[in-house]
C-alpha cells in the first residue's frame, strides 16, 4: 500500500536507501518562524510537550507581533517560537538557534541573522514566490544564493505543495489545507529529533473536538511530515538528546502565567479563604484571568471588569469582605490602578497586584518583554505610599512568588505588588510540583471580639491592623481614602497624627525584610565582579556566570526576589566585590535604587529592544570589566 510520504513525494526517486546517521547531542535550540497565521505558536507548543514527555530539560520563548493581523507575508507579521532542550540543566531558551524553520521569505529575513553558522535551515520553498519575496524586500530569491548555501545546511522543502498533496481528496477548502502546513514542519522536526507524536495527535483531536475533519487533516499532515523525514534522502541525519537528570519528583510543563495562577489558587486553598480576581484583559497578563476562570471548582471567583479601575476596585471590595483579593494587569493598566492602590494602602487591606511587564511607554510593545516598571512599582503613587514589591525569576518560580505575595499581604495587612514579565509569562519550563504541606502556612485571622476593638490597633511585631469582616457584631468601623486616626480609624487632619501614620506604614513595609532570608550568592562570597539582577533576566545571568566560573573567573551572582524592602544584608554583600554589574531590560532602574540606598557606583548593562538578554552579552560585559585597569 502506498504510504502518505510516497504519495506526497510523487515518485520514489528521493526515497531513502541508506539509513540516516544518528548523532547524539547535549543541547539543541530550534526556532519555528512564519506568518502570524501560520500557527507557529501551536507548532512550538506541541513540540515542547513532546520534548517534556521525553524528560529533557527545556526552556521556551514565544515571540509574536502585537498587531491583531499584520498583512500576510510582511516583516511585521512574523511570529516565532524558540525552544532549547537538553540532557542537562539549562536556564534560557538559547542565544541563537541551531535549527531555523522558515515558512516564508519574511520569516527568513527577520530570523536568519540569528542562526548559527553551519546551522540547519529548513525553508518552505512553496512560499518563496515573487509576491512574498517583494513583501519581504528581497530583490531575488535568497535561497538560491551560493553564500547562504555555503554558510548553512540548507534544506529546501515545498511544504505548501506537500501539504496540499497529503490532503488531496479530503474535501477541505484551500484555506483549511493551507493552515495545516505547520503540522508538516512539526512532523519533520519530530522525526529529526526523535520526538513522540502520540500526545500531539491526542492534543489535536482534543483541540478540534467540534471540528473533527480539521483535527484529522492536521494529524494526516503531521504524519506526512514525519514520513517525509523517514523516507527521503534529503535528511541524512537524525539527532538524539537524552533525558536530563532532574531532581526526582513529579513534573509538569508550565508557562509563567500558568504557574502564577497555580500559586494564587494554592494560596487560597492553604489559607482556607476564597480567591477573588478582579481584572481587565491586557497583554500579556490576560492568560492569568483565563487560567483562573477554570478553577471554579476550587472556589475561585473571577470578574472581568469593564476597565482597569473597576478591576482593582472590585478586588479591594472583595478584600474588605474577607476574601483573598487579586488584580492582574500590565504596565499601562497598573498606571490606571495607582489611585486605587493608594486606597488599598490607606485601608491597610491585603491585596495582590500582579504586573506582567511589557515594553513601553504608553501601549508600547504589548507582546515584547521589558523590566520597565520597577520604579513605577516602588514609587509610582501619590503621597508617601510604600508597598512591598517582589519579582519572580523563572516561569516555574512564578508559582512561589505568587504564593509569597499573598502570604505577605495577609500577614502584614498590606497591598503587595508582584512583578513578572512577558518573557516569563509566555515562556515555559519543566516545573517540579511542590508538596503543599511543605509550603509556608498562610494564616488568616478575622477579628471577631469587639472587646477593646479599634480599627487601627496593631500587631506589635508586624504592625498589621485587624481584619474585620463587615457585619461582625460590635465591630463597625470606617473605611475610605482620607487619613485615619492612628487608633480609631476615624478621619483625622491632625499634623502629628498624619506623620505618625506615614511613618508607621513605612515601618510596616520595612519589617517585611524580616521575612527575607539571607542573600544567596552563587559563587564565592567575595571577588572581582558581582552580577546583580532581578526578574526574568535570571537565566541568562546565571548561565553566563556559571560559564565564567568554569574558566576560573572570580565572578558571582545575586538575584533579588524582594525589591522593596531590599534584603537586610545586601549592602554588606555588595561591598565585598570590586565591581557590581547590574544588567536590566530598562535604562537602569534597579541601579538607581542601589546607588541611592547603598551609595555604590554600580556598572549598568541596559537593553531596551523588547528582547531578553543573550548569555553572550553578559559574558562579554563581565570580561570587559575584568580586563579594565584597577584604580
Amino acid at each position: 500500500m502506498e504510504s502518505t510520504a510516497q504519495k506526497t513525494l510523487g515518485d520514489d526517486s528521493h526515497l531513502r536507501v541508506v539509513p540516516p546517521t544518528v548523532e547524539e547531542l547535549d543541547t539543541v535550540t530550534v526556532r519555528f518562524c512564519g506568518d502570524s497565521g501560520d500557527g507557529m505558536q501551536l507548532t512550538g507548543t506541541e513540540f515542547t510537550k513532546s520534548t517534556a514527555i521525553l524528560g529533557n530539560d527545556l526552556a521556551t520563548f514565544p515571540d509574536y507581533p502585537a498587531e491583531i493581523r499584520a498583512p500576510a507575508g510582511t516583516l511585521p507579521g512574523v511570529s516565532g517560537f524558540q525552544i532549547q532542550f537538553s540532557s542537562h540543566d539549562i536556564y534560557t531558551p538559547g542565544d541563537a538557534p541551531d535549527v531555523l524553520v522558515a515558512m516564508n521569505p519574511a520569516a527568513l529575513k527577520t530570523n536568519l541573522p540569528d542562526l548559527l553558522p553551519g546551522g540547519i535551515l529548513v525553508v518552505n520553498t512553496g512560499a518563496f514566490n515573487e509576491t512574498n519575496l517583494q513583501k519581504a524586500g528581497y530583490a531575488k530569491n535568497p535561497i538560491d544564493d551560493e553564500q547562504l548555501q555555503a554558510k548553512y545546511r540548507l534544506f529546501k522543502v515545498d511544504i505548501t505543495k506537500l501539504t496540499e498533496l497529503s490532503l488531496e481528496g479530503s474535501g477541505l477548502g484551500s484555506k483549511e489545507i493551507a493552515r495545516s502546513k505547520n503540522m508538516f514542519a512539526l512532523g519533520m522536526m519530530c522525526w529529526m529529533y526523535g520526538r513522540p507524536m502520540d500526545n500531539i495527535i491526542d492534543g489535536l483531536r482534543q483541540k478540534f473536538t467540534k471540528k473533527p475533519e480539521i483535527a484529522e487533516a492536521n494529524v494526516q499532515v503531521l504524519k506526512a511530515g514525519f514520513n517525509y523525514g523517514e523516507t527521503t534522502e534529503a535528511f541524512s541525519h537524525k539527532y538524539e538528546v537524552k533525558p536530563a537528570r532532574l531532581a526526582p519528583g513529579k513534573y509538569r510543563n508550565v508557562t509563567g502565567n500558568q504557574a502564577a495562577a497555580l500559586g494564587f489558587v494554592t494560596a487560597a486553598a492553604r489559607s482556607g479563604v476564597r480567591l477573588f480576581l478582579g481584572s481587565y484583559p491586557i497583554t500579556p497578563a490576560s492568560d492569568i484571568l483565563h487560567e483562573l476562570s477554570s478553577y471554579k471548582n476550587y472556589g475561585v471567583m473571577t470578574f472581568q471588569a469593564e476597565d482597569e479601575i473597576a478591576g482593582i476596585a472590585s478586588a479591594i471590595g472583595a478584600s474588605f469582605g474577607g476574601s483573598l483579593a487579586l488584580t492582574t494587569s500590565s504596565g499601562p493598566g497598573v498606571a490606571l490602578k495607582t489611585e486605587a492602590m493608594g486606597l488599598a494602602l490607606m485601608l491597610e487591606l491585603p491585596l495582590v497586584i500582579c504586573n506582567v511587564q511589557r515594553g513601553g511607554p504608553s501601549t508600547g510593545l504589548p507582546t515584547k518583554t521589558e523590566q520597565a516598571d520597577l520604579l513605577q512599582a516602588v514609587y509610582g503613587r501619590n503621597g508617601e505610599s510604600p508597598i512591598p514589591v517582589l519579582a519572580s525569576s523563572t516561569p516555574g518560580d512564578c508559582f512561589e512568588a505568587a504564593y509569597e505575595a499573598f502570604r505577605i499581604a495577609v500577614k502584614y495587612m498590606t497591598p503587595v505588588l508582584y512583578l513578572t514579565d512577558g518573557y516569563l509569562a509566555n515562556g515555559s519550563e519543566p516545573w517540579l510540583i511542590p508538596d503543599p504541606a511543605k509550603l509556608p502556612p498562610i494564616t488568616v485571622k478575622y477579628r471577631t471580639d469587639p472587646e477593646g476593638f479599634h480599627a487601627y490597633q496593631r500587631d506589635p511585631k508586624t504592625l498589621a491592623r485587624p481584619w474585620v469582616i463587615p457585619g461582625t457584631p460590635g465591630m463597625e468601623h470606617r473605611v475610605g481614602g482620607l487619613e485615619k486616626d492612628s487608633l480609631t480609624g476615624n478621619v483625622s487632619y491632625d499634623p502629628q497624627n498624619h506623620e505618625k501614620m506615614i511613618r508607621t506604614r513605612a515601618e510596616k513595609v520595612a519589617r517585611v525584610a524580616d521575612e527575607i532570608p539571607p542573600t544567596q550568592i552563587f559563587g564565592e562570597p567575595s571577588g572581582d565582579v558581582l552580577v546583580l539582577g532581578w526578574g526574568g533576566t535570571y537565566g541568562a545571568l546565571h548561565q553566563a556566570v556559571e560559564s565564567l566560573q568554569k574558566r576560573g573567573k572570580k565572578v558571582s551572582q545575586v538575584h533579588l526576589r524582594w525589591l522593596n524592602p531590599l534584603p537586610k544584608d545586601l549592602g554588606e554583600v555588595i561591598r565585598r566585590f570590586q565591581t557590581v554589574l547590574v544588567p536590566e531590560l530598562n535604562l537602569g532602574q534597579l541601579s538607581k535604587i542601589l546607588r541611592s540606598t547603598y551609595l555604590v557606583d554600580c556598572v549598568t548593562l541596559n537593553k531596551i529592544q523588547g528582547k531578553p538578554f543573550k548569555v553572550a552579552e553578559i559574558v562579554a560585559k563581565v570580561n570587559e570589566l575584568l580586563e579594565r585597569p584597577r584604580a
